[in-house]
């Protein structure tokens, strides 16, 4: 095997341990190697491709368990790097519909520091101009943040719970008390919280066109990227996903899309009474609840995992956050590229400038990592029985980032850029949606030799009642 491959086998059985899943066969699993295709030093092909790997062995073990069949899994690394940009290629209408508010990005702060803004939702794009007290004009902006020492911008924009980072390299991110918190946690925990029996499959056959996960459901909380993909993910391998979101919430339209494959979504007001309960209900009768919201943004409203279990006590729920539940920044809002510029993924040795990374890995694999969590606590609780907690974070999965470069090294062979479309034109799918004619990569995984063909197109945020689909 190349050195990528072993890398990816070595990760995979880790991911499988940390869920609880060791004895999943890995004979069924066959990765193919390709030419590294993302520009960057960071070893993403095989850390994605083990994550990947770990989704498909999840799934092909849940068929294996309901209906005796063993299904292959297949994933190319070439495949699992572009599932790391999946967003960056995305058409609408024969044009690329990737989204970035003019105002997010890099910022120079005083004493050659720097900043990350994030803005590219309207209130909190305002609220940092507000700050800055500055016109939402480049030149405006770069100005006023010069007048700013980093970390006293990044801890004023926190305190109006907006969302500003200093640049930090990766020293003075590890010298942190929430590094110091974060360092505790594995990048993915599954645990078992309370006693029941073990749990039935759903009744009824189930075939290749509804595959593993038919008549499982799941209550999808999440917006922009790594929430979304663990929804996207499960209705890709068979599950119900009904997406709730709240009446006037903003959105970001190319990533309802790009997220959105195979999922319902309804409108839910979290602020009213009647809500909630009707929020409650649903999770009554869901089999996985995901949260991926700050902490305690839903579970303040009465709706947090005790609550939820106790009404449902052969739920799993899963928790997805941006700095975790640990530490003292546990309640910010954080976002893939606040998180990077935070602990020190923006500084390569030598730089004399912060980069951003080429893709967005922390929320695609966090993502793919909440869907394999929640069919690693399915396949348990249909083993063991009782209600199943999974927990997850963006720091988390940088900080598993980080801890495997350093085992596995930069990649010696760098391309000047990431691939254009055309380039990967056989990994684009075209479909017809209420948005227009879409182009999208496809999901990067071949389960029983067969690429997931997903029930139903995106749609526009609350186009579907508030009840599970017949």
């Amino acid at each position: 095997m190349s050195g990528v491959i072993d890398g990816a086998h070595a990760i995979l059985t880790d991911l499988l341990a940390l869920a609880g899943l060791e004895g999943l066969p890995l004979d069924r699993l066959t990765i193919t190697e390709h030419d590294k295709v993302l520009a960057t030093a960071w070893p993403i092909a095989p850390i994605a491709t083990a994550t990947l790997a770990a989704v498909g062995l999840a799934a092909s073990h849940i068929q294996e368990m309901r209906t005796g069949e063993k299904l292959s899994v297949e994933i190319d690394t070439r495949s699992a790097e572009i599932a790391m940009a999946s967003s960056s290629y995305l058409e609408v209408g024969g044009k690329n519909a990737k989204f970035r508010d003019p105002f997010t990005g890099l910022y120079e702060a005083a004493n050659g520091e720097w900043v990350f803004l994030h803005g590219n939702f309207p209130h909190l794009r305002q609220g940092l101009l507000d700050l800055l007290g500055a016109e939402n004009d480049s030149d405006a902006i770069g100005s006023a943040v010069r007048q700013w020492d980093a970390a006293e911008l990044e801890a004023e924009a926190i305190s109006r719970n907006l969302c500003a980072a200093k640049v930090r390299e990766r020293s003075a991110w590890e010298a942190t008390e929430q590094a110091t918190a974060i360092r505790a946690l594995p990048v993915l925990q599954v645990t078992r919280q309370a006693p029941a029996g073990p749990a039935a499959w759903p009744a009824g056959r189930i075939d290749a066109a509804q595959k593993p996960l038919s008549g499982l459901r799941m209550i999808d909380l999440s917006r922009v990227i790594a929430g979304p993909m663990a929804g996207r993910t499960f209705a890709e391998h068979g599950g119900t996903v009904l997406l709730v979101s709240g009446p006037g919430l903003p959105s970001i339209e190319s990533l309802v899309i790009d997220t959105g494959f195979g999922k319902h979504a309804c409108e839910i007001d979290l602020a009213r009474e009647a809500g909630r309960a009707d929020l409650a209900h649903l999770a009554g009768s869901a089999d996985v609840v995901l949260d991926a919201y700050r902490p305690g943004a839903i579970g303040g409203r009465g709706l947090d995992r005790a609550t939820l279990h106790q009404s449902n006590p052969q739920l799993v729920h899963v928790s997805l956050s941006a700095f975790s539940h640990a530490g003292p920044w546990s309640f910010r809002r954080g976002y893939d590229s606040l998180v990077q510029a935070t602990m020190g993924m923006t500084f390569e040795a030598g730089a004399d400038r912060p980069t951003l990374l080429p893709c967005q890995p922390l929320d695609y694999l966090t993502g793919y990592l909440a869907a394999f969590g929640a069919m690693a606590a399915l396949i348990r609780r249909a083993e063991e029985g009782g209600s199943f907690a999974v927990d997850l974070s963006l720091a988390t999965t940088a900080q598993w980032m980080w801890d495997w470069r350093d085992r596995l090294g930069d990649d010696s062979s760098v391309p000047p850029s990431n691939p254009s479309s055309s380039d990967i034109a056989d990994l684009i799918a075209m479909h017809e949606t209420r948005f227009g004619t879409v182009r999208a990569v496809r999901p990067p995984l071949k389960i029983g030799g067969r690429s997931a063909e997903f029930r139903r197109p995106p749609v526009p945020v609350g186009s579907d009642p508030a009840t599970w689909p017949a």
